[in-house]
């Protein structure tokens, strides 16, 4: 139980953490400030891994990963959780914005790529043992390719 309020708090604090980043770049939008370029404190980097539904990775409520896990994960995107990247190392990058879009709330360009394995580059924030990521350029998608399924028997939506 103890474990599950954890991560429950981690959640609701990235979750906060986008929340803020997205009236930031609201503010910057009416105000003139100018968002584009390099983020202060930020690091370029290239990362390459699964987008993933952060509540489901964080929480382990669900089979987080790859086709059996796609159509709650396009669910959660659209609902406002916020997306993640997982590398082969099991680090995740909680994604705060992709490629121009003002949020990642909701936004299309997210949505389209859940359980994608991606190649991206942006600014890699580090806050509190987390990783923020914002997104330039996806610069590799190469769709689902961990087909999960096979192995739980959850089948993905619409088969």
């Amino acid at each position: 139980m103890r474990q599950v309020l954890k991560q429950l708090a981690l959640v609701l604090a990235i979750t906060a953490w986008v929340a803020f980043a997205w009236s930031g770049a609201a503010w910057a939008k009416t105000s003139g400030a100018t968002t584009s370029g390099a983020t202060p404190g930020a690091k370029r980097v290239t990362v390459t891994g699964e987008i993933v539904d952060t509540w489901c990775n964080v929480t382990m409520i669900m089979f987080a990963e790859g086709s059996a896990h796609y159509q709650c994960a396009v669910w959660c995107a659209v609902g406002g959780i916020p997306v993640s990247i997982k590398d082969e190392d099991e680090n995740v990058y909680v994604v705060l914005r992709v490629e121009g879009e003002q949020s990642n709330v909701a936004a299309p360009s997210i949505v389209r790529i859940q359980a994608h394995q991606v190649t991206v580059e942006g600014d890699l924030i580090e806050r509190d043992g987390v990783k923020y990521l914002l997104v330039t350029q996806v610069a590799d998608d190469q769709g689902i390719v961990n087909l999960s399924h096979q192995d739980t028997a959850i089948q993905p939506f619409g088969k």
